[in-house]
């Protein structure tokens, strides 16, 4: 048997890009950027950063066009991909890329228990405002418009 499952959590590097296929079927592109600590063989603390390729398609794509931007957080699962083409010089390009069967929001706005930032947020719905900033952590502020179960893709 073989697997091949990718789940990463990150931030967007970028704002989703959507665009339609031949088949008329959308398809969104976006990359998240994965961190790292940790330490050398000398002790000194050290942080990588990795970026990965999403490619998410259908209803999904949609979804995420339309709530996600630079800087949110975003769970992703799905599956590992390289493509490749030849370059308009006749070099041969490749890519890899992580299919996504699924995407799952992460906290909107703030910051997380890491002092990192944690995204722009998921929904489009107005901020509540609250007696305290710091309550705890962030909670996702889901649209108020009605929601069909049918029509989330994941």
């Amino acid at each position: 048997m073989y697997i091949n499952k990718a789940i990463l959590y990150g931030n967007l590097t970028r704002d989703p890009e959507m665009k339609a296929l031949p088949s008329g079927a959308q398809v969104t592109n976006f990359s998240i950027a994965t961190n790292r600590t940790y330490k050398d063989k000398n002790g000194t603390k050290q942080e990588s950063t990795d970026y990965h390729n999403i490619v998410t398609f259908g209803r999904q794509a949609e979804i995420v066009k339309q709530y996600m931007k630079k800087g949110s957080g975003i769970l992703v699962e799905g599956r590992l991909t390289t493509r490749s083409w030849d370059g308009p010089d006749g070099k041969k390009n490749y890519r890899t890329e992580v299919i996504a069967d699924s995407v799952q929001f992460g906290p909107k706005g703030g910051t997380t228990s890491e002092g990192g930032y944690s995204g722009g947020g998921a929904a489009a719905a107005p901020k509540k405002e609250s007696a305290s900033e710091n309550e705890g952590p962030a909670t996702i502020d889901y649209p108020e418009e009605d929601i069909n179960p049918e029509d989330i893709p994941f």
